[in-house]
């Protein structure tokens, strides 16, 4: 089955700028996988620095507009990948994904990483199916 990576502006510029090797989303038959992106704010361009609750908004609104560019949304998400610099972090994250995730959350880790390449505590990948 062949790879498919889908452009996803203005994230994919970003990272055309950064000279990342990297797609923010692919699709590969029924399964799409959403790269771990910075909290990037799409109006600036850049990545933001801002409080961890709204670094957390800003990851989940980019993911959904990955899933929206592969021709999904966040109901078809079987699992997430959380990366965050912090166990403090925890409480505040979880308050923002609850609202994005209301019932039936897919499967989750929260995986805590000592620190990251720019100024931001969270990064979100994951796994949905169509």
């Amino acid at each position: 089955m062949k790879r498919e990576a889908l452009r996803v502006e203005p994230i994919s510029t970003f990272l055309d700028r950064a000279q990342a090797p990297v797609s923010p989303v692919t699709r590969a038959g029924s399964m799409i996988f959403v790269a771990g992106l910075p909290p990037f704010d799409p109006r600036t361009g850049e990545i933001a620095s801002v409080p961890i609750e709204r670094q957390s908004e800003l990851v989940m609104e980019q993911m959904k507009l990955c899933l929206q560019t592969a021709g999904a949304s966040l109901d078809n998400v079987m699992k997430c990948n959380v990366y965050c610099t912090s166990t403090k972090h925890f409480a505040a994250f979880n308050a923002v994904y609850a609202r994005y995730f209301p019932s039936d959350p897919p499967a989750r880790i929260f995986v805590c990483t000592p620190e990251w390449f720019g100024p931001f505590d969270v990064e979100i990948d994951c796994i949905a199916m169509v």
